[in-house]
């Protein structure tokens, strides 16, 4: 299982929310490729980088900063947050983006999904957030009735090669994940699954290997010292 550090940018600088809430903010850095560096000196071997501001319009605004962590950083950077359209994901991925995360386009354009997994293949994945099981789209603002493991299976007929499935309620938490949700996923569509969202203990780690989750990405728990990186990767976890 890889353990995948976060690095959420807003304003330019790495943040943490609590349940996705931009009014529940807390300042972990001004400097972001600081961080990404600390993650990498630790032992990560990927990061996990959202860019709040695009996620809650409908484009990355953090761009510059992403493209630094990319340049300074010699880990693969799976982004996510605000990436909507053909032109964006061709420009990530020109910058040196390794894997592009699409949320809103899973729900809202489908086909847009379809193509750019048949032009870039294993460079799309796809972000399944859900809160009490039900998706939620636009940086988690906008409730919709679709079921989580449904689009997850939709997602897998069209070809997506990969799912990352977020538990809202539990993001930023430091509570424990949704296991329940994570298990029924993992079961009930043919893809390779990472988790996110209330990971705050080694135990949890386990437990989610045990699951057969292919990664598990971590934000909260490594800024407050909750789990050590370097630990966990020790561990095998």
């Amino acid at each position: 299982m890889e353990l995948i550090p976060a690095v959420d940018i807003k304003g330019g600088k790495c943040v943490r929310l609590y349940q996705g809430d931009y009014n529940q903010e807390t300042v972990f850095s001004e400097n972001p490729v600081a961080v990404a560096l600390n993650w990498q000196a630790q032992g990560a071997g990927r990061l996990h980088v959202v860019d709040l501001d695009g996620a809650a319009s409908s484009e990355p605004r953090n761009i510059a900063v992403v493209e630094a962590i990319v340049k300074q950083v010699g880990l693969p950077v799976q982004l996510g947050g605000g990436i909507r359209d053909e032109a964006t994901v061709a420009k990530l991925l020109a910058i040196g983006v390794n894997r592009v995360i699409l949320g809103t386009a899973a729900v809202e354009k489908p086909e847009l999904v379809e193509r750019l997994c048949q032009k870039y293949g294993e460079a799309i994945v796809v972000g399944i957030d859900a809160r009490d099981g039900l998706v939620a789209t636009h940086g988690w603002k906008k409730s919709t009735e679709v079921a989580a493991l449904a689009l997850g299976r939709r997602m897998a007929a069209i070809g997506v090669r990969r799912l990352i499935y977020t538990d809202i309620k539990r993001d930023g938490t430091l509570t424990e994940p949704g296991f329940e949700a994570i298990a029924e996923m993992v079961k009930g569509v043919n893809l390779p699954i990472i988790a996110a969202g209330g990971i705050s203990a080694l135990s949890h780690l386990r437990k989610l290997k045990e699951l057969g989750v292919e990664g598990a990405i971590v934000g909260k728990a490594l800024y407050s010292g909750d789990i050590n990186l370097k630990e966990a990767l020790a561990l095998g976890l």
